[in-house]
């Protein structure tokens, strides 16, 4: 069993999916752009399994995003909340 912590008390959010609808990609593209299995990509993007720090640099450098873009502890906001509340106090 690995020592780091997961579930519900750390969990590891990420934009996996939403990235890959932007640029048109197929999990089986993701996966043969990171060298992993198309059913990693769907995992990862379940929050089923969280990645290894080597892998979450891959799939970071194929969208070109930092880490933190890519990967979060705290749930991402929908990027049209983000767009649209711009300039609403």
């Amino acid at each position: 069993m690995s020592p780091v912590r997961r579930g519900k008390e750390l969990p590891i959010h990420n934009r996996l999916q939403v990235l890959r609808a932007e640029r048109g990609m197929s999990r089986a593209q993701l996966a043969e752009a990171v060298e992993v299995n198309p059913q990693t990509i769907g995992a990862l993007e379940r929050g089923d399994h969280y990645p290894s720090l080597d892998l979450a640099f891959r799939l970071c450098d194929v969208f070109g995003l930092p880490v933190e873009a890519v990967f979060n502890r705290e749930p991402f906001t929908p990027l049209s909340t983000q767009v649209y509340s711009r300039g609403n106090p």
